[in-house]
C-alpha cells in the first residue's frame, strides 16, 4: 500500500488519484489530523444480477406472446406520427 496524503495533495491532484484508484484497485489513504480515511474502489456490480425473477408476471405460456396479434390494439403509423 502507498502511503497517505495529505488533504492538500489530495486537493491538488484529487482526479489523478481518484483514477489510480480505479485503475489499480488499490485504496488511497488520507490523513488528517493524525487519522486515515479510506477512498476504495467498490466491485463493479452487474446491473442484471439485481433483477428479481416474477412468476406471476405472465400468466400463461410466454411462448404465446410472439404469435399475439396486436394489430387492432396498436398502429405504428399513428404511434410514430401522433
Amino acid at each position: 500500500m502507498s502511503a497517505a496524503v495529505t488533504p492538500s495533495q489530495l486537493r491538488q491532484d484529487i482526479y489523478r488519484l481518484i483514477d489510480r484508484v480505479l485503475e489499480t484497485g488499490e485504496p488511497l489513504e488520507i490523513e488528517r489530523k493524525g487519522r486515515r480515511l479510506r477512498i476504495v474502489a467498490d466491485a463493479p456490480v452487474d446491473r442484471l444480477s439485481r433483477i428479481r425473477a416474477n412468476p406471476d408476471l405472465i400468466v400463461g405460456d410466454p411462448g404465446d406472446l410472439a404469435s399475439i396479434d396486436w394489430s387492432a390494439e396498436w398502429d405504428p403509423d399513428r404511434a410514430l406520427n401522433p
